[in-house]
C-alpha cells in the first residue's frame, strides 16, 4: 500500500529585482521538513548550478602573468582579476547541437586608443550575453597603444581552481584563472510556524536567492529543485508516494490528523487481554499498558523488563497472534 504525504505550495514570490533578487515563501510544510528543503535547495543553489565563465586568456605581448603590457596601465594580474568579474549570461540555441557545452569558447577582444577598455568591447558571441558591458577590463594610455586578447569561456558547475584550469587550459602562452560557474551569488533561508485547521507545528519556509544576473532566481530556484527531484527519482525506485495537498481544490483542508487511520487494536487495554494475573502485573510495573506499548518490543527487550520471564513472553506472542499482529 502506498504511504500519504502532504506537499505544500509556493504561496508567494516577492521579486526584489526579477532578474537578480527573489523570495520564495513554501508553505505549509510538515515539522522539521522546513530545515529540511531549505538546506538542500540552498546547498544545491550554491554548488550545482550551471553558467559559463572565463577560464584563460592570451594578452599579445605577454607570455606568463608576471609581465606588463605597452601602453597599458594595468599589469596582467590587474587584468587577471577584471576578467573574472565578467558575467555572461548562456542564450540556449533553439538547436541544441548549435552549443557544445563541452566545449570552450574564443572569445575576442581587440582595442586601439586611449582610455578604458570594458567588457563590452569583447567580440559578440551568438550564445553568450555579457551581463556586466560596463565592466572595466583594462585601461589603454595613449590613441596608437593597442591591447589584443584571445579570451577562453568554458561552462560548468560550482568553482574550477586554478590548477585544474592550468592543466586544462594553459597551453601556447594562456593565462590560467580560476573560475566560479555559479550564477548564484547568496541563498538565504529562514523557518517559521504556521497552522492548517487542527494542525499547529506546521513550518513555514522562506527562501531568498540572489544570483548575478545572467540567471533569474526563480529559474535559478527550479533548476536546483530539478536536480533534486532527478537525484531522489533515481534512489527511490518502485517505491510509490501518493501526494495530497493540504489544501484541496474546493478549499477543503485536508487534516492529516483528522484523516490518519488508527487501528483500534492498538488502543485496549492489556488489563482487558485476560492475561495472568503475573503476566499482567509485570506489563504493568514496567509501564506499559496498552497493545500499543508491546507491539513492536523484541523477545531481547522483553527479557529485560523486571519480573517478566519466558513464560510471560510465550503468553504475550500468543495473545498478540490471537489479535492478528
Amino acid at each position: 500500500m502506498a504511504q500519504t504525504i502532504y506537499t505544500p505550495s509556493i504561496t508567494s514570490i516577492k521579486e526584489d529585482d526579477p532578474k537578480t533578487k527573489a523570495s520564495f515563501t513554501i508553505e505549509p510544510l510538515l515539522a522539521g521538513y522546513g530545515m529540511t528543503l531549505g538546506n538542500s535547495l540552498r546547498r544545491v543553489l550554491l554548488s550545482s548550478i550551471s553558467g559559463a565563465a572565463i577560464v584563460s586568456f592570451k594578452a599579445e605581448g605577454a607570455s606568463h602573468e608576471f609581465m606588463t603590457l605597452q601602453g597599458v596601465k594595468e599589469d596582467l594580474m590587474q587584468i587577471m582579476l577584471n576578467l573574472k568579474k565578467i558575467r555572461f549570461k548562456i542564450v540556449e540555441p533553439e538547436n541544441e547541437e548549435d552549443l557544445d557545452k563541452s566545449q570552450a569558447v574564443h572569445l575576442e577582444l581587440t582595442k586601439t586608443g586611449a582610455g578604458p577598455v570594458l567588457a563590452k568591447d569583447i567580440k559578440p558571441h551568438p550564445y553568450l550575453e555579457i551581463i556586466n558591458g560596463d565592466h572595466l577590463i583594462a585601461t589603454l594610455d595613449s590613441a596608437k597603444d593597442k591591447i589584443n586578447l584571445d579570451i577562453v569561456v568554458s561552462f560548468g558547475l560550482g568553482y574550477l581552481s586554478i590548477e585544474d584550469s592550468e592543466n586544462t587550459y594553459a597551453k601556447n602562452d594562456y593565462i590560467s584563472l580560476d573560475a566560479l560557474f555559479s550564477p548564484v551569488l547568496r541563498v538565504r533561508y529562514k523557518i517559521e510556524n504556521t497552522r492548517v485547521g487542527r494542525m499547529t507545528n506546521l513550518d513555514r519556509l522562506i527562501l531568498t536567492v540572489e544570483t548575478d544576473g545572467s540567471l533569474s532566481p526563480k529559474d535559478a530556484f527550479e533548476e536546483a529543485a530539478a536536480i533534486l527531484k532527478e537525484h531522489y527519482n533515481v534512489l527511490s525506485g518502485a517505491t510509490n508516494i501518493v501526494s495530497q495537498s493540504f489544501i484541496s481544490p474546493t478549499g477543503e483542508i485536508n487534516d492529516p490528523e483528522a484523516n490518519m487511520q488508527t487501528d483500534e487494536r492498538l488502543e485496549f487495554h492489556l488489563e482487558d487481554l485476560q492475561l495472568s494475573a503475573r503476566t499482567t502485573n509485570a506489563l504493568i510495573n514496567n509501564n506499559l499498558y496498552t497493545v500499543q506499548d508491546v507491539i513492536n518490543l523484541s523477545d531481547a527487550e522483553f527479557k529485560e523488563l523486571r519480573g517478566f520471564g519466558a513464560i510471560a513472553l510465550q503468553e504475550i506472542k500468543d495473545k498478540m497472534k490471537e489479535l492478528g499482529f
